[in-house]
């Protein structure tokens, strides 16, 4: 564990936040350490893109930055006139507005850090699609990303199958 911390400090900018998106994606993944393109948890199923930006999301919940999105969200609102008269309204508009705004920036730090752990080794990508598997994105493909190197260290080990017991057999006489 302690050279896959040496690894993700030198390759990234942002060496928690990539640890943190490369535990996560541990978390999803199978026992060949893969993860993706679909996610299940409880009984909804999201791409795993989304189910990362859904999952790394609340960490910035205390950032100066993101209490004053909310101000500039309601002030543009504001001056577009879309903002509702109706309080409650109006609430849950900046609030929908403000959570667009979070995923889309979660999204782009996300891509940001696994482009890192890429270039590192420690996570390779690919897109799953509709009819093939493809290294480009788009045409309703969705990633896929796949641990290696010392990031496997991360899976968690497969549940040990349950031994057959041995049955004493009765003799068959004539």
């Amino acid at each position: 564990m302690a050279v896959l911390l040496h690894v993700v400090a030198e390759a990234s900018l942002r060496p928690r936040y990539a640890f943190m998106v490369l535990t996560l994606i541990a978390e999803a993944a199978d026992s060949d350490g893969k993860a993706g393109p679909f996610v299940r948890r409880g009984n909804q199923i999201h791409s795993l893109r989304d189910w990362l930006s859904e999952s790394l999301a609340p960490m910035g919940a205390r950032d100066p930055r993101r209490l004053a999105l909310t101000d500039r969200v309601r002030d543009e609102l504001q001056r577009e006139g879309k903002l509702a008269r109706d309080p409650v309204e109006a609430a849950l508009l900046l609030e929908q507005e403000v959570r667009d705004r979070i995923r889309m920036s979660t999204k782009t730090n996300l891509s940001r850090a696994v482009s890192e752990l890429v270039r590192a080794g420690l996570v390779r990508r690919h897109y799953a699609g509709f009819r093939v598997d493809h290294q480009n994105r788009g045409g309703h493909r969705h990633v896929v990303y796949t641990l290696a190197g010392q990031a496997r260290c991360l899976l968690h080990p497969a549940p040990a199958q349950p031994r057959r017991l041995e049955r004493q057999r009765e003799f068959v006489f004539n």
